[in-house]
């Protein structure tokens, strides 16, 4: 009996052992699987909230990249229908009555002469027979001579007989100042 007793007392100690190891890897596996459960979860609301941020930041792009094609859809849109003002504007002066021309003709010319003492005096061919009139009516003008057509809307461009100097008295010049000086308040009164 004696070898019966010590084997089966080994054999009693090993299960024992073996249930408690079995019982300790149980223990720690379920340690490790709610260990790595957490972690998975921990990793799947990190990767839900940075989806989301994603997300959030591309909204945010495409919302800022659409209202910036409104802006310049906007802003074209309204260059356009500036730019049919401006032209309607210089349309309507064009068609102005000969003789608020040959009026203009003569005003610039006396402006003219304050600058420049004798020279050549370009303009349009509606505005010749103005200029000439004027160089032969007016004695203050007899340093000047017509110097043919050039292309302009209305008014005179003169030049120094030296060549030196040059005067845009064209419509086109001072619509371009008042145009510029006046655009702000224009964009203010036609778009708020």
């Amino acid at each position: 009996m004696g070898l019966e007793v010590v084997v089966d007392e080994i054999k009693a100690k090993g299960t024992r052992e073996a249930a408690r190891i079995k019982s300790e890897a149980e223990a720690e596996a379920k340690t490790i699987v709610a260990d790595a459960t957490k972690r998975a979860e921990e990793i799947r609301l990190a990767a839900e909230a940075d989806a989301v941020l994603q997300s959030d930041r591309i909204m945010i792009r495409e919302v800022a990249a659409a209202n910036l094609v409104v802006k310049r859809d906007q802003l074209n849109a309204q260059k356009e229908l500036l730019d049919k003002v401006y032209s309607e504007a210089s349309g309507e002066i064009a068609n102005l009555p000969a003789d608020v021309h040959a009026k203009a003709v003569r005003s610039l010319l006396k402006d003219a002469v304050k600058q420049i003492k004798e020279g050549v005096v370009l303009a349009n061919e509606r505005d010749e027979a103005a200029v000439k009139a004027a160089l032969s009516e007016l004695k203050t003008l007899s340093g000047f001579t017509f110097g043919g057509i050039t292309d302009i809307d209305g008014g005179v461009v003169v030049q120094s007989a030296d060549g030196q100097l040059t005067l845009d008295l064209s419509y086109q010049t001072f619509m371009g100042e008042v145009w510029e000086s006046s655009l702000k308040d224009a964009s203010e009164i036609l778009f708020g």
